[in-house]
């Protein structure tokens, strides 16, 4: 994959911060991690749901976490203390993990819900209403009158 430089930008630009930033962090996308597996749909217009495999977990392994535009998974699997018998092989992998999914503006979570070793995350975006397009109306203006006793 190719660097590029994105230090001209900064010189010209007020608030693009986090754009860049994220950029940057694109450049290591080959290295990410892919355990455990996801799919990220579009339930609806605004409404979406991130569903990550996590067999094995139990509500207690897993913590989400949403701060300001990200959205972090954990999942962190306790040690049992009972031994039912030797395990032979061991397919499932029940290792600890850390995911990260970065947020656009104004989405928020709406809930989670761990069904059949699969957690679906449920989001939505709200834009507020001061952020959503409006008309103006357009009057007629009205004539100026100019006072001759101001002059």
């Amino acid at each position: 994959m190719r660097a590029f430089d994105l230090s001209p930008l900064y010189r010209s630009t007020v608030g693009f911060d986090r754009l860049f930033s994220m950029l940057d962090q694109m450049g290591g996308v080959e290295s990410a991690p892919t355990y455990p597996p996801y799919n990220i749909e579009r339930t609806g217009e605004t409404a979406y749901r991130i569903s990550i495999a996590v067999a094995g977990f139990t509500e207690a392994d897993l913590l989400i976490e949403a701060k300001e535009n990200t959205l972090t998974v954990r999942g962190e699997k306790k040690e049992k203390t009972e031994n039912k018998g030797e395990v032979l092989y061991q397919g499932i992998a029940a290792r600890s993990f850390e995911r990260r999914f970065q947020l656009a503006d104004h989405v928020e979570v709406k809930g989670a819900a761990l069904e059949n070793g699969l957690l679906h995350i449920d989001l939505v975006r709200e834009i507020p209403e001061a952020m959503k397009p409006r008309q103006i109306a357009i009057g007629k203006a009205q004539p100026k009158v100019i006072d001759a006793r101001a002059a």
